[in-house]
């Protein structure tokens, strides 16, 4: 068995004494993980970081073996990121999700894609927070767990939509929390493409996209916690 493919490396950990298992999101082939022998060598350990873009040859007897990969490098992000920690985060917590959500070997290419745009804008402009926060939104989307912000649950209105219910994943205008409005999260206009996206705004968005994640996404992944470095990256927006 052999395919090549590019994508994303996620994570990292030894294997004996000079191997590395790493795990990568490729375009074609999804979440995939495979053995690099030497991995931990002088030329192949700068490589295998987070975030990495790489080109990758698998290779395997069997199909559902773990298979080995051949590894070339395409780009690092870490130079962009290294001098600065909310981008650091930023990249920590996209492969740490990615790693966490993702079923192995099923192609995402949406996801994919919109992934690889998210993390080429880290450490390059101040606007990448607003776009994680709409990438969260798609990773629920695309697993199956997406929101629906259109209308109102309550009265099907489509304007003044301030809430989202939590229970259910639709909006909720102001007439329509009534006496809920205390129980619902909130809907600020960043989370619905809206506006100029301010830093209050977008930590609401994260408050809410947090909910699902936490609520939805992961106990249908056997109840794993959340990974701790989205939080550490919510934590950081928020100073």
């Amino acid at each position: 068995m052999q395919w090549r493919d590019s994508g994303v490396l996620l994570s990292r950990r030894s294997h004996g004494e000079n191997g590395v298992i790493i795990e990568v999101f490729t375009e074609e082939h999804g979440r995939h993980a495979g053995l690099v022998r030497g991995g931990v060598s002088q030329k192949l350990a700068p490589v295998l970081q987070p975030g990495a873009q790489i080109d990758v040859t698998w290779t395997a007897r069997l199909e559902e073996h773990l298979g080995a990969y051949r590894v070339e490098p395409i780009r690092s992000r870490a130079a962009m990121v290294m001098g600065d920690r909310l981008s650091l985060a930023g990249l920590n917590a996209i492969c740490g999700l990615l790693a966490f959500a993702l079923p192995e070997r099923e192609a995402h290419e949406p996801l994919y894609e919109r992934s690889i745009t998210l993390l080429d804008l880290l450490g390059r402009t101040d606007a990448w927070p607003l776009a994680y926060l709409h990438w969260e939104l798609a990773l629920l989307e695309e697993l199956g767990f997406g929101l629906d912000l259109t209308s109102c649950a309550a009265t099907g209105e489509v304007t003044d939509l301030a809430f989202v219910s939590p229970r259910t994943g639709r909006a909720v205008s102001r007439a329509g929390a009534g006496e809920w409005k205390s129980r619902l999260l909130p809907l600020p206009a960043a989370l619905r493409g809206e506006g100029p996206a301010p830093d209050d705004e977008i930590l609401d968005g994260l408050r809410t996209t947090g909910h699902f994640l936490e609520h939805w996404l992961a106990p249908a992944l056997g109840d794993r916690p959340v990974p701790a470095v989205r939080e550490r990256l919510v934590g950081l927006l928020a100073r």
